[in-house]
């Protein structure tokens, strides 16, 4: 009898700790590294931007920098939980904002309506947070950089209000949706034959008409398989483990970021397979520049060039990083960081 209410109370105990440990993980403060310096500026905070509430980060060492302004992509992939890691030369020259779109990330809220949930709406989103960022950090033009899904949001914003933003750049940048898709299979099929994974080449053909048909994507699993996601670092989305380890966010966070994924997958990946870009936007009024990995094939460095020679713009460029793959601002950081230094300055 006294060994069984020893061991009840040592299960008590057990219990007891891991719902502290529970509750500290999900409510535990969260913030952003301080960068030293006078004019320096790092802050993580929620705004109200058109109407809901969005988490910023801000962060580089003189405020009065080259403001840019960075739209994640997914849909629902925030680059908060890792920014840091791989944007610290940038801080040195320019002042760098990211932000969770609505209903991803740490901008996902529980009880909020998110039927209006559409690409519409995440750029109305994206101009109210430019005049926002633009007033705060006293700057009439930022630089506008998106990646991977968060150019299909950039490019229409670019278009729509040209006068915002100094130039546009698309990272991973969206093109055709269904040349992108017939790449991305195409190079995962052949791919899978090299490696002599027959069920793989056998399951990825059978896919084939529905891809051309614009009915799917290809999976996104034998695409990062096969290098053609990122080929110098690991893939950093979706990395719950990591999340929380990083100061900007805690467990509650990475729930919201896995709801937001979920979410934000199932009802806007359906647009982009409906009005493709080319659909949408094919002029410019501003400086525009395609930066694309040459193993890309998640959005398809050749897609996007067909998309690139579309575009009616006075001043247009198209720049490959010849040993990146979808993440070249990350892949090769240091040759980002010089093109951005080179072709941007105070």
């Amino acid at each position: 009898m006294k060994n069984k209410k020893k061991s009840l109370k040592v299960i008590g105990v057990v219990f007891a700790i891991l719902l502290i440990t529970l509750i500290i993980g999900l409510f535990s403060p969260t913030w952003t590294p301080h960068i030293k310096g006078k004019n320096s500026i790092s802050v993580l905070e929620q705004v109200k931007i058109n109407g809901s509430n969005h988490e910023i980060m801000i962060r580089g060492k003189d405020r009065n920098n080259p403001v840019i302004i960075l739209v994640h992509g997914g849909p629902g992939c925030p680059e908060i939980p890792y920014a840091d890691k791989y944007q610290d030369l940038l801080e040195n020259k320019f002042t760098v904002v990211n932000y969770d779109q609505r209903a991803s990330g740490k901008s996902y809220h529980f009880f909020e309506d998110y039927s209006n949930l559409s690409s519409d709406l995440l750029v109305k989103d994206l101009l109210a947070m430019t005049d926002y960022i633009s007033k705060r950090l006293g700057k009439e033009e930022v630089i506008l950089i998106g990646h991977s899904y968060g150019t299909y949001i950039a490019t229409q914003a670019a278009y729509k209000a040209p006068e915002k933003y100094k130039a546009y750049i698309g990272i991973g940048q969206m093109s055709d949706t269904v040349e992108i898709e017939t790449d991305s299979l195409n190079y995962s099929i052949n791919q899978a034959k090299k490696a002599g994974n027959k069920e793989d080449v056998s399951y990825l053909q059978g896919l084939t008409e529905k891809i051309k048909n614009g009915d799917m994507f290809t999976p996104r699993n034998y695409v990062i398989k096969y290098g053609g996601d990122s080929r110098l670092i690991d893939n950093p989305d979706g990395d719950s483990l990591s999340m929380l380890f990083s100061s900007e966010y805690n467990l509650l966070d990475v729930i919201r970021y896995n709801y937001g994924l979920a979410y934000s997958q199932q009802t806007l990946l359906k647009e982009v397979l409906k009005n493709p870009l080319p659909n949408l936007v094919t002029k410019l009024n501003l400086p525009c520049y395609f930066v694309m990995g040459k193993y890309d094939y998640m959005t398809s460095s050749n897609a996007t060039k067909k998309y690139f020679n579309m575009i009616e713009d006075n001043q247009k460029e198209f720049i490959t990083f010849e040993k990146s793959a979808h993440y070249p601002q990350f892949e090769e950081k240091e040759k980002f960081y010089k093109w951005m230094s080179d072709t941007f300055s105070n």
